[in-house]
């Protein structure tokens, strides 16, 4: 019989677990005041739905990063973990909602929620225009950049980008562009390509994305690239042109998305993390709206090494 899913974590959206080298699973996400960061960690995964959350850094009253910390990722980068998130400035001051720029903060401490954590610094892509979710990833020796942004001249709220690193907070390279909302299905509501999350798995780098507001017509994207590509070149990449991850309205899942990846207990089965509600009826933005809750599952494999992520709902359907 297949199983629903419960959500992992209640009202925690952007959700990103990140397994270390000590044993620990590590989680974050956009909590729902969005006034900082907060960090759990536990041995399991399902330990992490009752482990302790310390808020390891607090937004400042006033300032560029005085307002909706949003989607922060933790990683360990060059022997430092680092968070990576974005911040807005008071909306007092800049009353569109959509001024926020990226910033990492970072601590060498063993247990990061221990940690004294260094000022932020903010990550600088050459386009002073909205971004956020920012992630990182190691191939083949070389720490990237990959994160959404507004550019100017191109119709919508955010494009995807990618970078070389030669610092965990700083971009060595110009920013290549990989993917812009186009498609039916990423531009329901607002036009956007976000949160965008990397496994490399199968010969494959695999990036998914969200696409559309964040209601029920929230859902994911794939794109890809042979690991033997320069992904700094665009021809590199291919897109999905149909989502692969979208609302299950039968079973009341709606609008997953914003994803990350994380590996099983038994260090081999790749498991999917993300967000999503249980209704519909939102009353007013849904962005104000705390009820975006964790969840995990599996991820299933085609023959030829592509991902499935089936149902948002169903723990056993891949």
């Amino acid at each position: 019989m297949t199983e629903l899913i419960s959500p992992l974590i209640e009202q925690r959206a952007d959700p990103f677990i990140y397994k270390h080298t000590d044993g620990y699973y590590y989680f974050t996400g956009s909590v729902p005041a969005y006034n900082g960061i907060e960090l759990r960690r536990a041995k399991t995964i399902a330990g992490l739905a009752e482990a302790t959350p310390v808020m390891v850094w607090h937004k400042p009253d006033t300032g560029p990063l005085s307002d909706l910390i949003w989607a922060p990722e933790i990683h360990f980068n060059k022997g430092a973990w680092y968070v990576y998130f974005a911040a807005a400035p008071s909306r007092e001051i800049k009353h569109d909602l959509f001024q926020h720029r990226m910033y990492a903060i970072s601590t060498t401490a063993d247990n990061p929620l221990e940690g004294e954590w260094q000022e932020p610094v903010q990550v600088d892509t050459g386009m002073d225009t909205f971004c956020l979710d920012a992630t990182t990833f190691t191939h083949r020796d070389q720490l990237y950049y990959v994160w959404a942004q507004k550019e100017e001249g191109i119709r919508g709220n955010s494009n995807l980008y990618i970078a070389k690193m030669d610092r965990p907070d700083a971009i060595s390279s110009e920013p290549v562009r990989l993917s812009i909302p186009e498609l039916e299905w990423e531009i329901r509501g607002f036009w956007v390509n976000e949160g965008p999350a990397v496994l490399v798995r199968n010969g494959r780098v695999l990036i998914t994305y969200s696409g559309s507001a964040t209601d029920e017509n929230y859902c994911m994207g794939l794109l890809w690239a042979d690991e033997d590509a320069d992904l700094l070149d665009p021809k590199s990449w291919n897109k999905a042109q149909e989502p692969v991850f979208v609302t299950d309205a039968e079973r009341s899942i709606f609008g997953p998305g914003h994803s990350s990846f994380t590996i099983a207990e038994d260090g081999v089965t790749d498991l999917l993390v993300y967000h999503a509600r249980t209704y519909t009826e939102i009353e007013g933005d849904p962005l104000w709206d705390p009820n975006r809750h964790t969840y995990v599952k599996r991820i299933g494999w085609t023959d030829d090494g592509m991902p499935v992520f089936g149902s948002p709902a169903l723990k056993n359907d891949t």
